[in-house]
């Protein structure tokens, strides 16, 4: 059964909530002042609270129940809370909903109104709780991962990128190619730095390349090496090449998917035999190297397109972690953000709800530039929107449009939720203000 706080200071209304809520299968307690109810939920477990605004003769100003509401916030910060009275001002309802409010009502109330959005405000907190319950076991999964292996720093919330993430520590003391994929800004050489720290190789030669900033004509020569004068402008040193510097070690190459056709007939020679020939040598040398390999390239479209081998491509894709871009993971964007801030500034609510907003089409990489920028340009330790810089509209204005909500979708929205605002908003996606406006200009009501 669950438990509603009614405080009021009119006993009668007390009275007349208390048997409405007790014919319903509801419990009540029952507080005639601001003082009691925050002893109430001290001794209780209450599910629920629905409050007067005015506890004194003649007082209509409201600023009794904000108090009081601010008091409970600060107590239980994911309580539902239902402001019930008949003089307190729109304006101190609408800042006490932007400030996380469940519903206001007037009074006389409609029983099956109240009713009906208590019921669904108590599966809203329960449904709530019980998804806090299991973001704090995945917590507790990630911690324990954390302990055992060295993640390099990486930091994140979401289910997605812990599925990677721990791929990544099983497959890393395994001596296999692995290929990574994922959009540019992801991070996957963050990934590809877990798997060589918790592989065998953790102290052997970690070699990085991308191949992507390679020009063609020199690539030969950065992956295995030149003799003096092997080509035009080549110095009249040696030149060790990655191969050889990974010796025993991992080679990561970066943006595999431009490497050349040339290029990947000699990269496949190394991985079935572990020999090749510098520019301009005949002699052949071997090594043993871990490939891992990433890129942001569609391979199997490429093979199909003649651009990449399709027998290198198995070669390197014995095991296949695939990073999803950020703004797929929201989970990720705080804590990652978060973990960029430079020790002396810190967000404001309102830049928090900045970057959850934004679409992050270049990813990590985007939003560490984004932190640091906001960290050297901001004018007070508390970072604002302003400071953060982000383009209004990163979400193309096609989509948006396709996104924003109209009179019908609004409509059925709180005929579902039969009227209860906080359910609504979260059926369409928005804060409740943000509902409000919306159901302002089409002339909807709850």
């Amino acid at each position: 059964m669950s438990t509603v706080l009614i405080v009021d200071d009119n006993a009668a209304v007390c009275t007349a909530l208390d048997l409405l809520f007790s014919l319903h299968g509801l419990k009540a307690h029952v507080a005639e002042s601001p003082e009691e109810a925050l002893a109430l939920l001290d001794e209780h477990s209450i599910d629920l609270v629905v409050q007067d605004m005015n506890f004194h003769r003649d007082t209509t100003s409201g600023e009794e129940g904000v108090e009081l509401f601010r008091a409970i916030r600060a107590r239980e910060p994911d309580m539902p809370i239902i402001l019930l009275t008949a003089w307190t001002s729109v304006d101190t309802a609408v800042t006490l909903m932007k400030e996380g409010a469940a519903d206001y009502l007037g009074k006389p109330w409609d029983d099956r109104k109240l009713l009906t959005t208590i019921h669904n405000l108590l599966k809203l907190h329960a449904a709530t709780q019980e998804n806090q319950r299991l973001k704090s076991a995945r917590r507790v999964v990630r911690q324990k991962v954390a302990g055992a292996f060295d993640l390099c720093g990486m930091v994140y919330e979401s289910d997605a990128m812990h599925e990677t993430v721990s791929l990544a520590t099983r497959v890393a003391r395994a001596d296999v190619p692995v290929l990574i994929t994922g959009p540019n800004g992801a991070g996957k050489e963050k990934i590809a730095e877990i798997i060589q720290a918790n592989s065998a190789l953790a102290d052997a030669p970690f070699i990085k390349v991308n191949v992507g900033a390679l020009p063609a004509e020199l690539m030969s020569a950065e992956l295995f090496g030149a003799e003096p004068g092997a080509y035009t402008g080549a110095s009249n040193k040696t030149r060790e090449g990655r191969f050889e510097a990974a010796d025993g070690g991992t080679l990561f190459l970066d943006e595999l998917g431009t490497l050349s056709l040339e290029g990947q007939v000699k990269l496949l020679r190394v991985l079935q035999t572990g020999e090749f020939e510098r520019l301009g040598s005949t002699r052949t040398r071997k090594v043993q190297v871990r490939i891992i390999s990433a890129t942001n390239a569609d391979l199997r479209a490429a093979i199909r397109a003649g651009t990449f081998r399709e027998d290198l491509y198995y070669r390197l894709n014995v095991i296949e972690l695939n990073v999803p871009p950020l703004a797929s993971r929201r989970d990720d964007v705080l804590p990652t953000a978060r973990a960029f801030l430079d020790g002396a500034h810190r967000f404001s609510p309102e830049a928090e709800r900045a970057l959850l907003a934004h679409h992050w089409p270049g990813n990590v990489r985007e939003l560490q530039n984004c932190v640091r920028r906001a960290c050297l340009l901001a004018a007070a330790a508390e970072i604002a929107p302003a400071d953060l810089g982000l383009q209004r509209g990163s979400i193309s204005s096609a989509d948006a449009a396709a996104n924003e909500p109209d009179r019908e979708a609004i409509q059925r929205a709180l005929d579902g939720a039969q009227g209860v605002i906080a359910m609504a908003a979260r059926e369409l996606g928005l804060s409740r203000q943000a509902l409000y406006r919306r159901m302002e200009k089409f002339g909807l009501t709850a």
